[in-house]
This record gives structure tokens, sequence and C-alpha cells, in this order.
């Protein structure tokens, strides 16, 4: 599972690979906070020994603005000015761009209609600047938002925010990619906000990777805000079509240019391979270790420490999903207690059988949970459905509790890097 949580509303939405995080590996929450909260501690001294470390590298470059001003450009619309600095900053472009300042910019970038409950960010946050409006065209509020950043160029952050997540972990009606004339990536996406479809909110989004890494994120929904308000509409006001014209407005390229560069860090910094254990080598030693009637009819993961495949036994498909990671001894005290059993070897195991937490109807998980003595954990949980976020499909996943710990206690695991 991914261990990090971010609290922000851009980090939340980076592309698709934090949009399939959020529907990943999440095994009892008692557990997890405990090691995730471990997890995030070492994670980040790893950050900053490092040049790029994935969305907190991407929260640290160097953030600024632009004015964006009506109807200046060749085409009536708008060009982007900057605006005096206000930070006192030293930064590679001047200006600056206050929250409003988006705001006002997105706002005509919309359709005719009324707005309120603006939110935003300037770029003198420590944080990615964002803007958000309520647009109301007459049919309902609508909660739109916009988010700006850079990506380092051709790099596979920026191949990950333009790509459709995994359907088996964020069930969604459309997903369309596509390359525009200027090399620039496009995603068009229409899902849901909760994955489960327990409050039926959807959630439409454009994300847009230029060459020059320019990476522009739109996102609509059919109410008033992201979470916990009531839906005011049946689907959300920009068509897809609309949605393509706004992220790929000029004006948001202009204000990303001139975000002011770090000058703590490098002109170009090297990509950094993701820390951890290979995701493709976790999903294929699972596989191997599975029983003989359990056919594997679909798989999928993450780049490093997690992997997820649903078998089917005859029986109806169970999704079973497994999580590797190295290091984790800070916090076995914590994971386990006095009553984990404790193997020959040293390596302590326990395990659970609970209610599923993704709001699958009459979902159970069933799950081992383990930790050798060098303090690698290995964690695996089935599911009786196909999927976290559908209905049980089967009265009991198609893995036992024992075979589960079978598996996690293998030494196979040992194997692995």
């Amino acid at each position: 599972m991914p261990v990090e949580d971010t609290e922000e509303h851009f980090e939340d939405r980076l592309g698709a690979a934090l949009r399939q995080a959020g529907g990943t590996y999440e095994t009892d929450r008692r557990t997890l906070i405990t090691a995730g909260e471990a997890r995030g501690r070492r994670l980040l001294v790893r950050r900053k020994a490092s040049v790029l470390g994935g969305v907190a590298g991407i929260a640290l470059v160097g953030l600024g603005g632009a004015l964006l001003l009506p109807g200046d450009g060749e085409d009536g619309r708008r060009t982007v000015v900057a605006s005096p600095a206000a930070s006192g900053k030293t930064s590679a472009q001047p200006g600056t761009v206050s929250g409003d300042e988006l705001v006002r910019t997105l706002q005509e970038l919309l359709p005719e209609g009324e707005f309120s409950g603006q939110q935003s960010r300037g770029t003198d946050s420590e944080l990615p600047p964002y803007a958000l409006t309520v647009y109301d065209d007459g049919q309902g509020k609508a909660a739109v938002s916009v988010s700006l950043s850079r990506i380092p160029p051709g790099s596979e952050l920026g191949l990950q925010a333009v790509a459709c997540p995994d359907k088996v972990l964020t069930p969604y009606d459309s997903c369309v990619t596509s390359q525009l004339p200027d090399g620039s990536a496009l995603m068009l996406f229409q899902g849901y906000e909760y994955p489960d479809r327990r409050v039926d909110t959807k959630r439409w989004s454009a994300e847009l990777v230029t060459p020059q890494g320019q990476h522009v994120s739109v996102t609509e929904w059919n109410a008033a805000a992201e979470k916990d308000a009531p839906i005011s509409r049946p689907e959300p006001p920009l068509s897809t079509a609309q949605l393509k014209t706004v992220v790929t407005d000029t004006a948001w390229r202009t204000a990303i240019d001139a975000i002011p560069e770090d000058p703590t860090k490098p002109a170009t910094t090297p990509e950094q391979p993701p820390a951890g254990i290979d995701g493709s080598a976790i999903r294929s030693t699972l596989v191997s270790l599975l029983p003989e009637d359990a056919e594997v009819v679909s798989e999928g993961g993450q780049d490093t420490e997690y992997a997820y495949i649903v078998v089917d036994d005859g029986e109806g498909k169970s999704f079973v999903q497994i999580n590797v990671q190295p290091d984790m001894s800070d916090v076995e005290g914590q994971l386990f207690g006095a009553d984990a059993e404790t193997l020959p070897d040293g390596t302590k195991v326990t395990t659970r059988q609970g209610p599923g937490e993704k709001g699958g109807a009459g979902v159970v998980m069933w799950t081992a949970d383990t930790i050798r003595t060098d303090g690698r954990r290995v964690v695996i949980s089935a599911f009786n459905s196909g999927s976290q976020n559908e209905a049980a499909t089967r009265d009991t996943p198609a893995l036992t509790i024992e075979e589960l710990k079978g598996i996690a206690t293998s030494a196979k695991w040992i194997e692995l890097g």
C-alpha cells in the first residue's frame, strides 16, 4: 500500500499514480496509521537526501507565478504579465501571482455563469499554487479547480501524471489519453470522488504535461465541494471538450514559466529510481506461491512495494493484494503485540479476519501480517470479491488464512532485493 497520505488538494490529484494510490493496499487502519507515520518519517529523510523524490520533490521545486489579465492577447482573451515580486525571494525569473489572480483567470476561462466560494493558494505559499471556484451555469453549483506545477521534462513522473489509472483499483466511466500536435500529453478522465461509490459524487479531470515539463491539472465535480457536499447536479458542468479547452489554454503554461526556480537546486535534476522492492518482482513471486487451483485472471500494482492479483478458483473472483516493505523494525513493537506468533526463525506473525474497508457490500478481508528479524514486513490480504469497491461475489476469499500465512512467511521474499 502507499504508506504516505498527501494532505493537500493538489498533491492528492497529481496524476494517475496518485489516483491509484488512493485505491491500493489498505489493511486495518489501526496498524497502518502507526506504520504509515513511521514509514513517512523514514521517507522524509530519504527525500531530504535526494535531489528529486516523487511528489514531495515537486512540492519543493521553486514556486512563483504571474498576473493573468483579461483582454490583452491577440485573440482578445488574455496574456500573462509578471507582477512585481512581493515575497522578496530571489528567483531566476521575476514575478509572483496571488491566489485571487489565479481564481480570476480560472473564472474567465469558464462559460458564463455565477461564481462563489473561491479558494486559492498563491505562489508565496510553500505548496504549489491552485485555485478553486464554485461555478453555477443555472443548472446547479459545481466546484472547479486548477493546479499548476513543474515536472522534470521527459520524466517517469510526467508519464504517470497522464496515464489512466488501474480500473481494478480506481473504477471510472471513461479515460482517454492523447498527444497534442505540440507534443504535449493529455488525459481526460471521468470518474468518481469515492471509488466505492458510497456517495455518487462525480469527478472529471484533465491532466496536461508539456514537453517542457509544464503540468496543468483541471478538475470539476457535480457538487459544490470536492467532499462532504450534497450532489447539486447530475454531472459536472464541463464536457471533456470544454475541459480540454481550459487545460490547454496557453495562459497556464505562461504562468508556469513564471514560477521562479529554486536557487538551492541545480538547473537540472537527475530523476531518481524509485526506492523500495520492485513491484513486478513482488507480483511474480506472489503468483508463484499460489495454490494450484487459483487461476490468475488479472494483475497489477505499483512500481515498488505493492502488487495485486485477482484469482478465480472456480467459485468466483477474489482480490489479493500484498505489500513488501523493508526496514520496518522501528515499528515492530507497535505492529506486532504480545499476541503475535513467533516462528523458529524469529519471524513474527499476526492474522486478522474482518470486514473490508472500501465499502463493497458484504466484502470481508482476511490478512496475514509478518515481519522478519531484518525488519522486512510482508502483509497480504484476500477478499471475497474481485475488487474492494464492489459487492461480495462469494462467501469467503479464495485463499484461506493458513494459505495467506504460508505465502507471507515464504523464504522467497528474502531473495528479493
